[in-house]
């Protein structure tokens, strides 16, 4: 089944995605392309293969900064769609990919159907507050060159080593002033982390991006681990 390459799809059991898959469709989804603008009505509801979907806050002004991240590990749109919520962020697709997606009109009937799916979509909604959470208090506390770094591993989980990204959208993404980024990613070059040409970021050395990040990085995916383990014990 293609639509296991998510990973939150592929946690269901052969049966009920047997049932939900006939409302899936494959999506094709290019870097830059919206899927949601600040308050409006969720109509389609994502579970990505691949890329990465970015929720950024809107600033007055014209400044804005990355909220939370999306990838194959997760799906946007599922828990505003169950109570026909809007959504609150600006949401693009920061790397384009490939996801199953389906009506929110559908899936609030699937959901009320099937109580273990509702319940997944529920645990992921839990994580995601947390990512928020834990981005709110990184942001506040801990350097550019630290949340960089903490950032690179993120986008490694769900893209690989070769990143296609801008300065100027990594230094958006981060809420700092685009020079701060020029200068950090000059001294990760510099000690061998990484190489930075023309829009293109390659992790050269995975472990000392690691050792140079904060600790969000790994508190994010302890927090994952811990949500959806109590689901798996849950339904044992």
């Amino acid at each position: 089944m293609p639509h296991r390459k998510n990973f939150l799809l592929n946690r269901l059991e052969p049966a009920v995605l047997t049932e939900i898959e006939p409302h899936l469709s494959l999506l094709q989804l290019q870097h830059g392309h919206v899927l949601a603008e600040t308050h409006q009505r969720i109509e389609t509801v994502y579970f990505p293969h691949s890329g990465i979907i970015s929720c950024v806050v809107e600033l007055l002004g014209g400044g804005a900064i990355e909220t939370g991240m999306i990838g194959n590990d997760g799906e946007f749109g599922a828990t505003q769609a169950l109570d026909h919520k809007v959504s609150l962020n600006h949401v693009v697709m920061q790397v384009g990919g490939v996801a199953s997606v389906i009506s929110s009109d559908r899936i609030r009937v699937i959901a009320n159907k099937i109580p273990v799916f509702r319940g997944l979509l529920v645990k992921y909604e839990q994580f995601f507050l947390s990512q928020v959470q834990q981005t709110a208090a990184c942001n506040a506390v801990h350097d550019v060159q630290a949340r960089t770094c903490k950032w690179l591993l993120r986008m490694h989980d769900l893209v690989g080593v070769d990143l296609e990204l801008t300065q100027e959208f990594l230094a958006q993404m981060m809420g700092v002033r685009r020079t701060t980024v020029t200068e950090v990613a000059g001294d990760l070059q510099k000690a061998g982390l990484i190489t930075y040409s023309r829009g293109r970021i390659h992790i050269v050395d995975l472990e000392q991006v690691r050792g140079w990040a904060c600790e969000c990085d790994s508190d994010i995916r302890s927090h994952y681990r811990r949500i959806f383990q109590s689901n798996e014990d849950s339904a044992q």
